[in-house]
């Protein structure tokens, strides 16, 4: 049922631009707000998530390697030290 009020046609042009414009400003807002997020956390020096995992994936194989080198090591001094103990009996 449509009626031809001029009073209710303009009512719903002005109720229409009124949730027109409240929508715009609510992205303006959203849009501003994160534009200014972004520039806080620029300046507080903070590393992206996959800069964070990437070095923590070095670090784990660094300390890998490392732990093996350990091993290595601790076998050739043992096998050093045996050698000489061999090398002092035979003297």
């Amino acid at each position: 049922m449509q009626t031809d009020n001029p009073i209710l046609s303009d009512l719903a042009r002005v109720v229409s631009g009124a949730v027109g414009l409240a929508d715009h400003l609510r992205k303006e807002l959203r849009d501003r707000l994160r534009a200014r997020a972004e520039r806080a956390l620029e300046r507080l020096d903070l590393v992206r998530r996959e800069e964070f995992e990437s070095v923590k994936g070095m670090a784990r194989k660094a300390r890998e390697e490392n732990e093996a080198l350990k091993a290595r090591l601790a076998d050739l001094e043992g096998a050093t030290a045996q050698g000489k103990a061999k090398g002092k009996k035979a003297a």
